[in-house]
């Protein structure tokens, strides 16, 4: 039995399998007693390592992969999920904001550090750990719909200068713990490092987007010429003696605008959160000695209170100062603290690489100590930050005006649901799903005066007089002959359309571009496995390349007997303005009712409720509606719960496709998924081109 277990030990397909298991099972579980996920990847870590089951040796070579590969993809993402058109729109203020709350944090760690006798190196290195910040916040004030307020913003702007600048401090504070530190190694170091860091951020991008122009819609080439362009930016950051993290953050920043949103990077985050940013976590915990951990709380509590209390007070400080200079309201600068507390993605991933960091002495540039007590910094504010963001954030006013913010975009005619001229492309694969789906693009088509373009794409072989290509060919003729039929019957013109084209989704969005369509109708799909997930289904491919809104349907009822419309609303913005519009399109041509439902928290104020729902009943009145549109207003704490009670009494549910994920990278559920498994009425998915 012992030779058994110490074989399942030094076996890498056990400790992999054990990984999966805890990925799979336990940041759901923490996640619902109100926990961050990664916290369980901790404590499974912990668990799982030498002072626990000691199943999982940290030291063996490949947890020490994975984990290298999780630091690196968590840095590459927390590059990637920077909205650099956001920061170009804000920089200077973004820029200052991101200084303040660098250096405060910065001189505070250096003065810590030596209070309780580390060397100028470690301090500095204590110092910049600090300095950094996490975005966990982000998704309270997303669904808050407060993401454009002013203060969001440059708080979102200075996460670019804030994680940059810590990593240079951490590059030169572990060249100065090997030994090579002379003034001229210095100035030739960062004199490397802009060069470096020039040709990652230019050249990557230029190769990107060079690349992604000349392979079109090839996705699989696209993905692995990211990853390749992620671990070669880490290779030469260790070149030049720089630690791989940065190379990764560079990385990220230098393709964020070529990948801009699209599928490939919903694939490479995809692989990040569901692997390789889980393991370094676990990674973490596995190094986590409890003795010491306990220790460290005990016999250098003061330590721990100095680094936690610093930070905590330095990031006031730094939010307050930026507050003040630019005049903002005490709830935008308690929001900017908020936000600029959690210390997770650059602060571990920094953390781990100077504790593993060891000069010819013997001597690591952190000790247990503190890397114990920046697990405890880490626990403390991803549990207060996003706490506090959640208290201050909701009580932001509306959008304030800087100079630099200009104003959302208008829809262009080719995106306004009420554009004069109307044409809805109807893709259709489906024949139990073609009738109800050419009919409801008929009455939109019809209340507009406009057309339907019943589209088959028939799938292209490689020779054109292949047998194969004659039965499909066959097939969508027939297809498009019963859509014929079916339009004819709402007395609606139609142009049925057979493509030949290697990938259904782009035959469908070129079709739509080329007619200059103004929204596509599809069938919606319930394909959930594990390809469509990593690679795409069919609607989040279109979803992704279409320039027009796209609705897709499951639609129980006939449409014409369909009476009651329901619109969960969570914020304004110009895209749900859109939902709202198709809605009152689709109710204007039968009569039906349409019903906006805001749910808000438990926690939020009359007057609050009063302010919201006098803000949707204004845009209801500007519409001018010919039907009942009517605003309901409700309590509760899960919204998912609440929606699923309220559209009992309702014939169809609009839903807005979003898709959320955590800066950190743990993939967290989305309500709009809840809904499509849960709601037993019609549904429509409303999605807006990527650009809208």
């Amino acid at each position: 039995m012992e030779k058994l277990f110490e074989l399942l030990h030094e076996n890498p397909l056990f400790s992999f399998t054990i990984l999966l298991l805890v990925v799979l099972i336990l940041p759901p579980i923490f996640e619902k007693i109100k926990l961050p996920g990664l916290v369980g990847l901790l404590v499974a870590g912990v668990l799982l390592g030498k002072n626990g089951l000691d199943v999982i040796d940290p030291k063996s070579e490949t947890i020490k992969l994975f984990s290298d590969i999780g630091k690196i993809y968590l840095m590459f993402v927390a590059g990637l999920e920077i909205d650099l058109a956001e920061f170009r729109r804000t920089k200077d203020r973004s820029l200052t904001f991101g200084f303040s709350t660098f250096i405060f944090p910065l001189i505070t760690g250096v003065a810590v550090g030596r209070w309780f006798g580390f060397s100028w190196n470690t301090a500095f290195l204590i110092g910049s750990l600090l300095a950094s910040h996490t975005l966990l916040g982000f998704p309270i004030v997303q669904q808050l719909g407060k993401v454009k307020n002013r203060a969001v913003i440059i708080t979102v702007g200075a996460t670019i200068f804030t994680d940059i600048s810590a990593l240079l401090v951490l590059a030169v504070c572990v060249s100065i713990h090997h030994g090579n530190f002379t003034p001229q190694s210095l100035i030739f170091q960062l004199l490397a490092l802009a060069i470096y860091a020039a040709t990652v951020l230019f050249g990557l991008d230029w190769a990107g987007k060079e690349f992604f122009r000349r392979t079109g819609n090839q996705e699989s080439n696209q993905f692995l010429f990211i990853l390749l362009a992620l671990f070669l930016a880490s290779f030469g950051a260790e070149l030049i003696n720089i630690e791989q993290i940065v190379g990764a953050f560079l990385a990220g920043l230098a393709v964020n605008d070529v990948i801009g949103g699209g599928p490939v990077e919903e694939k490479i985050e995809f692989v990040g959160s569901t692997l390789f940013i889980p393991f370094f976590f676990i990674g973490m915990g596995l190094l986590l000695d409890v003795p010491t951990f306990i220790q460290t709380i005990q016999s250098d509590l003061l330590l721990v209170v100095g680094i936690v209390g610093g930070l905590i007070i330095s990031k006031f400080v730094a939010a307050i100062v930026i507050k003040t200079v630019y005049r903002y309201q005490w709830n935008e600068g308690l929001t900017m603290w908020s936000l600029s507390l959690p210390q997770v993605a650059a602060t571990l991933a920094a953390a781990l690489v100077a504790y593993e960091t060891v000069n010819t002495r013997g001597e690591r540039l952190i000790n247990e100590s503190v890397l114990s007590t920046i697990i405890v910094l880490m626990l403390v504010t991803s549990i207060l930050g996003p706490v506090l963001t959640d208290k201050f954030a909701r009580k932001l006013s509306t959008p304030q005006s800087d100079l630099e913010l200009s104003p959302e975009p208008e829809l262009s005619s080719e995106q306004s649901i009420l554009a004069q001229i109307f044409t809805v492309v109807v893709p259709i694969y489906n024949p139990r799903t073609e009738r109800d789906l050419i009919a409801m693009a008929a009455l939109l088509a019809r209340y507009k005066s406009g057309k339907i373009i019943p589209l088959s794409i028939t799938q292209s072989q490689i020779h054109m007089d292949d047998p194969l290509q004659e039965i499909s060919l066959q097939n969508s003729q027939q297809l498009l002959d019963k859509a014929l039929r079916v339009s004819q019957e709402f007395e609606i013109e139609a142009k049925p359309i057979i493509r030949i084209d290697d990938d259904v989704a782009n035959g469908i969005c070129r079709t739509a571009r080329e007619y200059n369509a103004n929204l596509i109708v599809m069938g919606l799909s319930a394909n959930t496995s594990l390809s469509a997930r990593l690679f795409g289904n069919l609607i989040d491919r279109v979803f992704w390349s279409s320039h027009c809104p796209v609705a897709v349907m499951r639609l129980l009822k006939e449409p014409m007997m369909i009476q009651r419309v329901l619109i969960p609303v969570k914020y304004l913005s110009s895209q749900i303005r859109q939902i709202i519009q198709f809605t009152q399109l689709f109710a204007e041509t039968n009569g039906a009712q349409v019903t906006l439902l805001r749910v808000c928290d438990r926690k939020t104020s009359k007057n609050e409720m009063t302010a919201l729902e006098v803000e949707l009943s204004q845009v209801v009145s500007q519409l001018q509606p010919k039907i009942e549109m009517t605003v309901r207003m409700i309590r509760s704490d899960n919204v998912a719960q609440a929606v699923l009670q309220v559209s009992s009494d309702y014939d169809m549910v609009m839903l807005r496709s979003m898709r959320r994920r955590t800066v950190a990278g743990l993939a967290v559920s989305d309500l709009t998924t809840q809904l499509l498994k849960r709601l037993t009425c019609s549904i429509v998915l409303f999605g807006e081109p990527l650009h809208s």
